[in-house]
């Protein structure tokens, strides 16, 4: 399949274009494609993408945030440099559809892992650091992350793990979530999620990934217990 309109739809998305188009290759080639033929996939460029990530969003926080200490910016930079978050981003983005890897790891469904979505995108960061320096990859970081720092996103974890204590302690079930709509471009998706709690719809939330409306459905439900006289203060 040709998969060059796939590499400029992608491009487009992230807000980059590779002067090098074998580079953006290598961060999309995963170490199990053509083993023993070089070392012309992505695994030192994901080595590399880390540390640019680790700094672009330290930055971004620290400017966001004066105020907050090293112990807050560090848990805030946690919640949105891990695995799963990263992996969100590269679903977002279908890097799973673009990968090269080899035969037995896609059999093992390889384009749906988190480990390696997330090597992926962090990757693709490498390869823009490579490609076009620090700016470049900071400009990247900033599109794709900024709404989250800048709406308050961070930490909202939180809320599903407290809700889902609630759930179990005052239902004996934990809450139930179902997106409702999908809206928007491909690089602007906005998603709704309604949320249930012993059989009660308890409130809905709306974000960029199908994670984060849950997370603010979530927080909606939470307030609503609160609201109720629900006493999810003891759990």
């Amino acid at each position: 399949m040709d998969k060059e309109p796939q590499l400029a739809r992608l491009q487009r998305e992230i807000g980059y274009l590779f002067s090098d188009d074998a580079l953006l290759l290598r961060c999309l080639t995963h170490v199990s494609f053509g083993r023993g033929k070089g070392d012309g996939h992505n695994e030192t460029l994901e080595f590399l993408g880390d540390a640019v990530l680790n700094l672009a969003i330290s930055d971004l926080l620290m400017r966001r945030f004066p105020e907050k200490s090293e112990g807050d910016l560090s848990r805030m930079r946690a919640s949105l440099v891990n695995t799963a978050a990263l992996a969100e981003k590269a679903t977002e983005l279908d890097l799973g559809e673009l990968l090269r890897m080899g035969k037995g790891e896609e059999r093992s469904g390889g384009r749906k892992k988190e480990s390696i979505l997330a090597g992926a995108f962090e990757a693709l960061l490498g390869g823009i650091y490579w490609d076009g320096g620090y700016e470049g990859a900071c400009r990247v970081v900033e599109r794709h992350f900024t709404s989250e720092i800048q709406d308050g996103k961070l930490g909202l974890q939180d809320y599903k793990t407290r809700l889902q204590e609630i759930s179990q302690m005052l239902f004996h079930a934990p809450p139930t979530y179902r997106l409702v709509s999908e809206s928007g471009p491909d690089h602007e998706k906005r998603f709704v999620t309604e949320i249930t709690v012993g059989g009660k719809v308890l409130g809905r939330g709306e974000g960029r990934s199908k994670k984060q409306s849950e997370q603010e459905a979530a927080r909606a439900a939470l307030e609503e217990l609160q609201r109720s006289g629900e006493p999810s203060e003891k759990a």
